[in-house]
């Protein structure tokens, strides 16, 4: 396993956001992008240039898409990915144009939330939503890639019955580990035993279980929170996971930079 950090497509200050990666002794990071009228020829120009120049591999392109978000269990579930009906069109097309500019970069992963996925499966809001994420991921594949969903705002039988229920050979899982917890939806190292097979990339992040019904559990350091990552990565070995760890940590300043630092010296000693 290899360790990376995330990295965030927000601006034109690409090649400074790729040095820190650098300096940060990461080979590998994870590039995220929201705004869509970044995904050009040029900004990938920039993009390669800046891999090239500090030698740094860019696992998965996670892409965000337009309209609200609100990141909580109310109304996490009518505004996110997918799901909402009022802005599912726009996101399709948003997570397509991703798709094609991480083609641009050379990069075969692509990863986003899609939503709270329904965990009933015989009702018309499931089949519909299975058939929006089947012509994403078939654009995907259409570019070489494989289309990967984030965890966290469904269980893991939900996901794996999604995954196999639209059929595509080219589905994985960005398995963020934290966000099974913040959601309340399951242990990540239990949740290996039922998708394992279709991790592709991990976000190293830790955090705690909800303390109330309608908000997420809050983010911590990794070592601070519930996710056991030594039994987490003693299984990831046990099934054969060789890719990416991704530090993930949401805050800002120079608490995310010494935390990010000492995450990396925590994960090495494990790994």
């Amino acid at each position: 396993m290899d360790l990376g950090v995330m990295v965030k497509l927000k601006d034109r200050n690409i090649d400074e956001r790729f040095k820190q990666v650098k300096d940060y002794g990461f080979k590998y990071c994870q590039l995220c992008g929201w705004d869509t009228s970044l995904f050009t020829d040029e900004i990938a120009t920039m993009v390669l240039d800046a891999c090239k120049k500090y030698d740094i591999t860019i696992s998965t392109f996670w892409c965000g898409w337009c309209g609200p978000t609100v990141w909580d269990l109310y109304e996490g579930p009518v505004t996110l990915g997918l799901v909402p009906l009022d802005y599912r069109y726009e996101r399709m097309k948003d997570l397509m144009a991703g798709s094609d500019f991480a083609k641009k970069i050379g990069v075969e992963n692509v990863a986003t939330h899609v939503g709270f996925l329904p965990e009933t499966p015989n009702c018309v809001e499931y089949h519909s939503l299975v058939c929006a994420i089947r012509v994403v991921a078939q654009h995907c594949k259409d570019n070489g890639q494989y289309f990967m969903f984030e965890t966290g705002q469904e269980t893991p039988v939900t996901l794996l019955r999604t995954i196999e229920d639209i059929g595509l050979d080219n589905l994985g899982i960005n398995l963020d580990p934290a966000n099974l917890i913040l959601y309340g939806k399951a242990n990540p190292v239990d949740a290996l035993d039922v998708f394992g097979k279709y991790v592709r990339d991990i976000h190293a992040k830790d955090g705690c279980y909800p303390t109330d019904g309608k908000n997420l559990g809050q983010e911590k350091k990794i070592g601070e929170g519930k996710v056991d990552f030594e039994r987490f990565v003693k299984r990831l070995k046990e099934i054969g996971y060789d890719k990416t760890l991704i530090i993930e940590r949401e805050i800002s300043g120079e608490q995310q930079i010494k935390d990010i630092k000492d995450t990396k010296v925590y994960l090495e000693g494990i790994i």
